[in-house]
């Protein structure tokens, strides 16, 4: 549609996750029209992400050192590990405030159909995480999806000889929801789920 430049930044921003071409195209003429200290300050952000971010040597999160700040923590417990498909999900059980151990981020969830089977993900670490024997309770917290199914399960029946006790995070209805809008798997796994009050 457009020449050079222009249409170069529309192309990469393309390919970003999450945005389609019209998005792609309106961030473009926003750069475009943005003023140059702005447009500095996101090109040095992205450079600097590159350079400073790694994943940390233990449980895969982000990190800018060797550790993430959560595996620097000591006042977290190490006898209860959560079991997450990718970085964001550490941040979202994070903004809890409920959860007080350790994580494990697996870098994605079997996907047959992507290629993607156990050997492409971290559960040769995990299991050699869980072989320290400090660990008592494994949860596994992959998405409520096929795909996260069919992890969470795979390691449950990994880890479920080593004696070490494997729990899901409960799934059902959102709060604020409507019984009528719920689709029938999600209100039989919040039957599935019911706990007395």
């Amino acid at each position: 549609m457009y020449e050079g430049a222009i249409q170069d930044l529309i192309d990469e921003l393309g390919r970003l996750p999450g945005v389609g071409p019209k998005s792609a195209q309106r961030i473009a003429f926003h750069v475009l029209s943005a003023d140059p200290a702005d447009v500095n300050r996101l090109a040095g952000a992205l450079r600097k992400v590159k350079e400073l971010v790694r994943f940390c040597t233990t449980c895969y999160n982000v990190a800018e050192s060797e550790q993430c700040r959560i595996c620097r923590d000591p006042r977290r417990t190490d006898e209860v590990l959560c079991v997450v498909e990718e970085p964001k999900d550490v941040v979202a059980i994070e903004r809890t405030g409920e959860f007080r151990g350790r994580y494990h981020v697996l870098g994605g969830a079997i996907n047959p159909l992507e290629g993607i089977g156990p050997d492409n993900l971290r559960i040769r670490e995990l299991m050699t995480r869980l072989s320290g024997g400090a660990v008592r309770e494994l949860i596994l917290a992959t998405d409520p999806n096929t795909e996260g199914e069919a992890t969470a399960t795979y390691l449950a029946l990994m880890v479920k000889p080593m004696g070490i006790s494997v729990t899901r995070l409960a799934s059902g209805l959102p709060v604020g929801g409507d019984l009528e809008y719920a689709d029938e798997i999600t209100l039989g796994r919040a039957f599935e789920g019911r706990r007395a009050v």
